[in-house]
């Protein structure tokens, strides 16, 4: 990234960062190379291209010109020297966890994650003979005691799926670099985005994304990244992608994410709008147990992550007087707002994570974690505030 680039604000960058000269035909918009293999000029050209000693294209699983557009773009948006892009955001962790961890080693991770991410970690990484300990990382003093010699990962979200605890990035980035440099501290940044948190700043060492989620921002993708150091996101290319999973991110795809994140900071901007409007009104409302909202001062990591994010995200979880079966008519009751798993689209949709996303959870693992059995996720979207109000309100009637 240009200097120049590098002190212009979000919104510019998003639109403008990782373009390298005219399109072919001076096209404004780049064009979706879809194209599996490129042809070499000499068998010299090829060979020095796999052997590294040569930049340039070779085989889609390895690069492709809209994929590398979009990794650009990426890096820019969060202060990354590079990042690689993939198939999903499941696919991202996988490659990168992959890439950093072997047989023998310790992973530190957070008890509140993504459902299949937990799964991932505890049922998956351990059969290949990685040992993952669960821990509150909120807890800076659980964190120090959790850490071994073979510790190569501290895994995290924050905001955490599903009920937006926040931790804080720069002390555990700070206690585990201190413990050992070696350590790959790895955020999860995709309720927060870049445009409210970038978690390079404080101190991590990779984010990971679903960017089905909210750089994408239209509901009509599956996508994932890394951004990190550019040598570990070569070897997150070369063995984790290339070689363990697989998960390669198509042109078209590629070409999709490219075109929502040029409208990514006006999205963010009214999604963090209405999802405090959202809050406020369901904290003041006598059906509500609890609302869980980094803008609310009543979250208890409101400090946190008014040090840390410069916006509070669209993702709004809360707890209906009455557990589950009251939540569950609330959800069946909906009219404008969708029932729906994701996040970080158009629509405002609603979803039960005890009975969803995170499912892979055992009870007690769900209780351990701080998720409900009456719990709603709500990722905020970007219909006039006043109508999701009313619908909520409608539905409120049956909870």
């Amino acid at each position: 990234m240009s200097e120049n680039m590098q002190n212009m604000g979000f919104g510019t960058k998003a639109i403008h960062a990782g373009k390298e000269g005219k399109n072919p035909y001076g096209a404004l918009t780049a064009p979706i190379y879809q194209t599996s293999t490129f042809e070499f000029d000499s068998c010299a050209q090829g060979g020095n291209r796999f052997a590294g000693k040569e930049d340039g294209m070779i085989y889609t699983r390895l690069g492709n010109p809209s994929s590398a557009l979009l990794e650009r773009k990426l890096a820019a948006l969060e202060n990354a020297e590079a990042a690689v892009v993939m198939a999903s955001g499941m696919g991202a962790i996988s490659s990168v966890l992959w890439s950093a961890c072997k047989a023998g080693d310790h992973i530190v991770a957070d008890g509140t994650l993504y459902g299949c991410t937990h799964a991932l970690l505890a049922h998956g990484m351990t059969r290949y003979g990685v040992e993952v300990d669960f821990i509150d990382t909120s807890d800076l003093a659980a964190l120090q005691a959790a850490l071994k010699p073979n510790t190569s990962v501290v895994y995290l979200e924050t905001p955490a799926n599903p009920n937006l605890k926040i931790t804080d990035l720069a002390a555990v980035s700070k206690i585990a670099h201190e413990y050992n440099p070696a350590i790959k501290v790895i955020a999860d940044n995709t309720f927060a985005t870049p445009y409210s948190q970038r978690p390079l700043d404080l101190g991590c060492d990779v984010v990971v994304h679903s960017m089905t989620k909210y750089l994408n921002g239209h509901g009509d993708v599956i996508a994932g990244c890394a951004c990190g150091k550019a040598d570990f996101m070569g070897q997150v290319r070369m063995f984790g992608l290339k070689d363990m999973t697989g998960a390669v991110l198509g042109p078209f795809e590629a070409f999709l994410v490219t075109r929502g994140l040029k409208t990514m900071e006006i999205r963010m901007q009214r999604h963090c709008e209405n999802a405090m409007k959202v809050a406020a009104w369901l904290s003041k409302n006598p059906k509500v147990e609890k609302v869980y909202y980094p803008g609310l001062e009543t979250h208890p990591g409101h400090a946190i992550a008014k040090k840390q994010m410069t916006a509070y995200g669209a993702m709004v979880s809360f707890e209906i007087k009455g557990g589950k079966a009251a939540g569950v008519a609330l959800c069946d009751h909906l009219k404008l707002c969708t029932l729906a798993v994701s996040l970080g689209d158009a629509e405002t949709l609603l979803e039960h994570p005890a009975s969803m996303t995170h499912s892979p959870y055992s009870p007690e693992e769900l209780k351990e974690a701080g998720i409900s059995e009456g719990l709603i996720r709500m990722s905020v979207g970007l219909e006039n505030v006043e109508d999701i109000l009313a619908d909520l309100e409608q539905a409120f009637a049956f909870a």
